[in-house]
């Protein structure tokens, strides 16, 4: 959740114009006798959104057939031969970072895993009531789209979470949201992004107060938190998102939950820190699996693209991320 309020940290409401794509033209050939000029190419549209679906991320999420201890740790032996997100890097310009983040996304009949880890020197934590505004300390988020709604999580060091559900005002009636109590119009919030508010879609709603069914949430801190007078090594989170918690999300385009050898969903991960980088690096504080080009996490366009395979991980030939 970016919230542009305050001055610092990650609640900078910084956005950035929408990258438009030049229009290129070939160049007339010469017009000899006889010959009628080749037709100049059409021009380049240029991208609704503030990042090129060219540029947008892919990723193979492979299955497994043993179960996952979710307590932090990810020393599994399938975390270890799944494959690793790239690194992140700035939302808005893409650039490296100062400190390592990678994930990896694993399933099961039953589960989706996510598993990340974070480089950290100083760990701080400070929230440890869940949906207490978790954006306000250095937290790791995942969102899940569907077409007509998605799904917000951010968790802390002390596995403390937020969570939201957005579902997109024109999906509201027609999508089947507005029958259901959980939905009921008097218990959601309009929103309308953060950086890029001008989404071809308009506005959403968001219900504050929804929790993903059944969902298991464990950190293992590789540090002392809150205490700055030693070097730490980091963080990492374990998750596991049951697929019947996804129905909602699955609903609009009748989505196999688990989903079947070939299935695509968009799912972003990043990291948002309370500190930035020194100058000269122009450091948001905001990283990102995938950068979305403006100071936005709401942006669905944005989120890599996600295949599952039916593929055992401990089977698949893994190439490297």
């Amino acid at each position: 959740m970016l919230i542009p309020l305050l001055p610092i940290g990650r609640r900078v409401s910084k956005s950035l114009a929408v990258l438009a794509a030049a229009a290129a033209f070939a160049a007339l050939p010469t017009r000899l006798s006889g010959q009628t000029p080749a037709p100049a190419p059409a021009a380049v549209v240029a991208s609704k959104f503030p990042c090129p679906d060219s540029e947008v991320a892919h990723y193979t999420a492979y299955r497994i057939d043993q179960p996952i201890v979710v307590d932090g740790h990810l020393d599994e032996s399938v975390w270890k031969k799944a494959p690793k997100s790239p690194r992140y890097t700035d939302i808005l310009t893409g650039a490296p970072t100062v400190h390592e983040t990678r994930a990896a996304i694993l399933w099961d009949a039953e589960n989706l895993y996510i598993g990340v880890h974070a480089e950290e020197p100083f760990l701080h934590a400070n929230f440890t009531k869940n949906n207490s505004p978790i954006y306000q300390d250095n937290d790791l988020e995942v969102f899940i789209a569907g077409r007509d709604a998605y799904y917000e999580f951010e968790i802390n060091g002390y596995n403390t979470t937020y969570e939201v559900f957005f579902i997109w005002n024109d999906a509201y009636e027609r999508g089947g949201f507005s029958a259901a109590p959980e939905f009921a119009r008097s218990r959601l919030q309009p929103f309308n992004g953060v950086g890029f508010t001008t989404h071809p879609r308009g506005g959403r709603l968001g219900q504050f107060d929804w929790h993903f069914p059944g969902k298991r949430t464990a950190v293992f801190l590789d540090g002392t938190v809150n205490k700055d007078d030693d070097r730490d090594r980091g963080w990492s989170a374990e998750l596991a998102f049951p697929w019947k918690g996804l129905e909602w999300l699955a609903k609009a385009e009748g989505r196999s939950l688990p989903p079947k050898e070939g299935d695509v969903w968009r799912i972003d991960l990043s990291r948002f820190n309370q500190y930035k980088e020194a100058a000269p690096a122009h450091d948001s504080g905001g990283w990102f699996w995938s950068r979305h080009g403006v100071w936005d996490s709401h942006i669905p366009e944005c989120f890599p693209y996600i295949r599952f395979s039916t593929n055992l991980v401990s089977a698949a030939d893994i190439p490297k991320h």
